[in-house]
């Protein structure tokens, strides 16, 4: 199973609705890893995949190849799901 990767920040305002769906993810069973970008970490993080907006989404299959992702939005738990059951 692929894994997902969740880029927020205390400042944004659509970054709560997106740990809900990161939450909710990680409950059904899925790895979802969560970097903040005010921090060290998970600026450097951020920084690799080229994140210039909260939240961030990135997708990855089991190689760690992105697949998808969602920038400045936050789509459903659903959607992600539909995308972890293809890869």
């Amino acid at each position: 199973m692929g894994h997902i990767k969740l880029f927020v920040q205390s400042s944004c305002a659509k970054c709560p609705q997106a740990k809900q769906v990161g939450a909710t993810l990680k409950d059904e069973g899925f790895t979802v890893t969560e970097y903040d970008v005010g921090t060290a970490d998970g600026l450097a993080e951020a920084s690799f995949y080229s994140v210039q907006a909260t939240p961030t989404i990135i997708v990855e299959d089991e190689q760690e190849n992105a697949v998808a992702d969602f920038r400045g939005e936050v789509p459903s738990a659903e959607a992600i799901k539909e995308i972890m059951g293809g890869i």
